[in-house]
């Protein structure tokens, strides 16, 4: 049984870390406080959230009153069917957005075009990017709301989100990011940017889970989510998770007063994963563009290969990875990404998310680097599939 443990998925969630956990245990003990009561244990609940709103909208470069806490990124990407009926009553009934959203995103559209949205989805090429050309091409005079992800949960992808800002902005049209992968890793201003609203979830940054927040800027005409109190000025009804609240406050500032260090630390890990990887490994390959993708991303490719089984391998390695997106795991169809790029069936299956942390090691990538590629040789030995395709080249 082996004992070394490395976690790999920092994608799909990371460990809330010392930090943290103290902000937000005066708030699950003494503080238990419901923020909208009067009395003081009410009110210092109150405090902690306004503390926290001030924190999340310094990280964005936003106001305070702009930050909605909401319960995951998920919700928050839903918001955007509220923005669209509103939209819909001035003639705007168009949306863009991409092939390679995370599936909060792709559902909520396919809901909107059965109560008779358009929507175009733009394709990316072989990196993981759209083109800017073809995102213009495709606003026409209804067109309403754009969204398109800042980096792409599955390659890391970091799409020309100010370019696209600046398009939308100029032409009157409402543009939203799921940053979800984003916040807290790369830098992120929404006045900068020209970014109207944003979706950030705080597990994804060492905060915890069940927490997030939607953006919204000042300006922009706000219906309501959740009916029933006047929690979040009343769009987003539901007493606070306080704690939740205060743990990403905390993990947020602290990810953005760190971020160029961890940054660097984190890359320099990656590309030794990367590179390691691939010299090791025949018939790999990296998926997505090697410059342009998130700190700690790698997802490679291992032809002849079955994703699921190497997953299973590397956790009994002690190395926790996975195949794609974490909302996704459950499905047997190859990720919709990896297919947008233009791979098979047989190499999307049998690709891998590695995604570090400033938390691993050197050893921990050098761990993986000797355990990975003698997994795949193992699993190649016994597929038909890679038998079939040595056979094809020798002949």
């Amino acid at each position: 049984m082996n004992n070394r443990i490395v976690y790999a998925d920092n994608a799909a969630t990371t460990r809330i870390t010392e930090p943290v956990l103290q902000a937000m245990m005066p708030y699950l003990t003494e503080n238990y406080g419901n923020a909208s009561s009067l009395y003081s244990l009410g009110v210092k609940s109150a405090l902690a959230l306004d503390k926290a709103r001030k924190q999340v909208s310094s990280a964005l470069n936003a106001e305070p009153f702009e930050i909605i806490f909401t319960g995951c990124g998920s919700e928050s990407d839903n918001w955007l069917k509220v923005f669209a009926k509103t939209l819909a009553k001035r003639g705007k009934t168009h949306l863009i957005t991409t092939c390679v959203e995370h599936h909060a995103l792709l559902h909520s559209m396919a809901r909107l075009e059965k109560e008779g949205f358009t929507v175009t989805y733009l394709p990316v090429n072989k990196d993981g990017f759209i083109s800017v050309e073809d995102f213009k091409n495709a606003i026409t005079e209804k067109t309403g709301l754009v969204s398109i992800m800042f980096a792409n949960n599955e390659i890391g992808t970091i799409q020309p989100i100010p370019e696209i800002g600046a398009i939308c902005r100029e032409k009157g049209i409402w543009f939203h990011t799921d940053a979800v992968q984003a916040v807290g890793h790369v830098p992120v201003d929404v006045k900068a940017m020209n970014i109207d609203m944003l979706s950030l979830s705080a597990h994804k940054f060492h905060g915890p889970k069940g927490v997030g927040v939607f953006y919204c800027r000042k300006g922009i005409p706000m219906d309501n989510l959740i009916d029933g109190g006047g929690q979040e000025r009343g769009k987003r009804a539901g007493t606070e998770n306080v704690a939740g609240i205060v743990g990403m406050g905390a993990a947020i500032e602290i990810a953005v007063a760190h971020m160029d260090e961890h940054a660097k630390k984190v890359t320099a890990l990656r590309n030794r994963l990367i590179d390691g990887l691939l010299a090791a490994v025949p018939k790999s390959h990296l998926n997505g563009s090697r410059e342009n993708r998130l700190p700690g991303n790698a997802n490679i490719s291992f032809v002849g290969v079955e994703g699921e089984s190497l997953l299973l391998r590397l956790d009994q390695a002690g190395i926790m990875a996975s195949s794609g997106s974490a909302c996704a795991s459950a499905s047997l169809d190859p990720s919709h990404v990896l297919m947008a790029l233009g791979m098979r069936h047989e190499e999307a299956h049998g690709s891998v998310r590695l995604t570090l942390s400033e938390e691993n090691t050197e050893e921990d990538v050098d761990y993986i680097i000797q355990t990975l590629p003698g997994i795949v040789a193992s699993l190649r030995a016994m597929s038909p599939l890679w038998e079939s395709m040595m056979n094809k080249n020798q002949d």
